[in-house]
C-alpha cells in the first residue's frame, strides 16, 4: 500500500493519477502525465497532391508540350519521347499515396473517475477533502500581473492635445465694442527691428524673394500651408497672400480680450505665433471662425493649425467654447503625439504700439467728412485698389491716409491698398 498521502500513479491507465490520503484513494485527476502530442505539419505533402499536380499541369505542362509540338525541325520522335515522360510524371502523381496532414487536437476529456478494483474509497465521514476544481483543473483564467493593463485614453502631458484639453470653457461674449483698430493701427513693429509685422512675416515664409531695402517685399513665392500649394506674392500686383490671424481678433475679443490694455492687444495682433500666411481666399473664407466653425482644406496641416490655436489662447489667457473644444480635441486625437508648441519670445505686452489706443467713448451721429482730392499732397485717386498699388500707390491706413477712404477694406483689418 502507498506511504504518505499524495498523488499516485494509476497501474492501469499511465494517463490517471489518484490521491491516497493515507487510508484510502480519494479522488483521481488525468491529463498531467502524458502531455498532448504537438501537432506537426509536413509542408511538402501538397507537393503530391492532386491540386498542385493539375496547377502545375495547366501552367507548364499542358503549354510546353504543345509549344513543342509546334516547334519546326524537331523530329516526331523526340517529341513524343518528351511527351510520354511528361504523361509517366503525370502518371506518378496519380498513383502515389496521399498524405494527409495530422489534424492537432486538445488535451482529452477527463473520464468518470471510477476507482479500479483494487482501490478502496475512503469512507463519507473520513473527513478528508477531496480536491476541488481549482486543484484538478488548471485554471484559464489569467493572473493580475498578466492580464494586460487597460490604456488610458488621456492625453500624454505636453502634448497638443493636453494642452488644448487644459484651456476654460465659457460661453462666447457679446461682439459689443470689437473693431480692428482695438488692436493696433494696422501692422506694428512691435520688436522694433525696423521692418513692420507683416514684412516680417512675409521675409520669413516667401521663398525666391525680391526686396526694397531691408524690409519691403516686393515679390515671392509661398508654400500655403492652409491649401498645400504655392501661391505668387506680388506687392501693388495681383497680390493672393494675406496674413491670418490662427485666432482671429474679432473670436479673441468675444473670449476674454475685450477688457485688456491696448498694449496687450497689440502684442496679440502682432505676435508670430499667432499669424500665417496664406492664400487670400482661404483667409477670407475663415472670417473669424474659431476650430469648430473652419479648418483649413489641407487636412495634413489641420494638427498643427490647431495646436497653434491652442498655445496662443494659453500664452494669452484666452478660453474656449464647449464646442470649440470638442472641435479641437477631435482634430487632436489624430496625432495623439504631437508636441505642445512653444509660446515663443514675444511678450505679451508690445512696449510699441505703434500710436495711442484707440477711443472707447460712445461716437458722435454727425458723420465725419470724406477728405477730398483737392489737397496737392495726396496721392492720385484711382477707380480701384489694383489700379493704384499697379501705379505704386498704397497701403492706406484708416485714421492717418485721407486715401484709405477711397478704396474698399475687403478684410477690414484697417488697411487697404495693401
Amino acid at each position: 500500500m502507498p506511504g504518505a498521502p499524495d498523488w499516485y500513479d494509476d497501474p492501469t491507465d499511465a494517463s490517471r493519477e489518484w490521491y491516497w490520503n493515507g487510508e484510502a484513494y480519494t479522488a483521481s485527476r488525468a491529463g498531467y502525465r502524458v502531455a498532448p502530442t504537438p501537432p506537426t505539419t509536413d509542408r511538402t505533402a501538397w507537393l503530391t497532391s492532386w491540386p498542385a499536380i493539375i496547377v502545375g499541369l495547366f501552367l507548364c505542362l499542358v503549354p510546353g508540350l504543345v509549344l513543342l509540338w509546334l516547334r519546326p525541325g524537331t523530329s516526331v520522335v523526340k517529341k513524343g519521347v518528351i511527351t510520354g515522360l511528361a504523361a509517366s510524371l503525370v502518371a506518378l502523381g496519380a498513383v502515389a499515396p496521399s498524405q494527409n496532414l495530422p489534424i492537432a487536437s486538445g488535451p482529452t476529456a477527463d473520464p468518470a473517475t471510477t476507482a479500479p478494483a483494487s482501490f478502496v474509497a475512503a469512507p463519507e465521514d473520513s473527513g478528508t477533502p477531496s480536491p476541488t476544481d481549482s486543484e484538478t483543473t488548471p485554471s484559464t483564467t489569467p493572473s493580475p500581473s498578466t492580464t494586460p493593463s487597460a490604456v488610458s485614453s488621456a492625453p500624454v502631458v505636453g502634448t497638443a492635445a493636453a494642452l488644448a484639453l487644459s484651456l476654460p470653457v465659457k460661453g462666447r461674449a457679446p461682439k459689443t465694442g470689437y473693431a480692428r483698430t482695438m488692436f493696433g493701427s494696422g501692422w506694428v513693429d512691435v520688436n522694433r527691428n525696423g521692418c513692420d509685422t507683416r514684412n516680417d512675416l512675409l521675409k520669413l515664409d516667401l521663398t525666391g524673394k525680391t526686396m526694397s531695402g531691408t524690409c519691403k517685399v516686393l515679390a515671392g513665392t509661398l508654400a500655403d500651408p492652409y491649401t498645400g500649394t504655392s501661391i505668387r506674392f506680388v506687392y501693388g500686383g495681383a497680390s493672393e497672400v494675406d496674413v491670418d490671424h490662427l485666432v482671429s481678433l474679432s473670436d479673441a475679443w468675444q473670449k476674454g480680450a475685450a477688457p485688456w490694455p491696448f498694449a496687450k492687444r497689440v502684442a496679440f495682433a502682432n505676435d508670430p505665433l499667432n499669424l500665417q500666411p496664406t492664400s487670400a481666399s482661404v483667409n477670407r473664407q475663415k472670417g473669424d471662425g474659431d476650430a469648430a466653425t473652419w479648418l483649413p482644406p489641407n487636412k495634413a496641416y489641420r494638427c498643427t493649425y490647431v495646436a497653434r490655436q491652442a498655445a496662443v489662447k494659453k500664452k494669452y489667457g484666452l478660453w474656449v467654447t464647449a464646442a470649440e473644444k470638442d472641435a479641437m480635441s477631435r482634430v487632436l486625437a489624430t496625432c495623439p503625439g504631437m508636441a505642445a508648441p512653444a509660446p515663443g519670445p514675444q511678450p505679451t505686452i508690445a512696449s510699441n504700439t505703434g500710436g495711442s489706443a484707440p477711443s472707447t467713448s460712445k461716437p458722435t451721429t454727425k458723420s465725419t467728412p470724406r477728405p477730398t482730392t483737392t489737397t496737392s499732397s495726396l496721392d492720385p485717386r484711382f477707380p480701384t485698389c489694383k489700379a493704384a498699388k499697379k501705379a505704386g500707390y498704397g497701403p492706406y491706413v484708416r485714421g492717418v491716409d485721407p486715401e484709405y477712404y477711397w478704396y474698399r477694406d475687403a478684410d477690414h483689418d484697417g488697411i487697404d491698398c495693401e
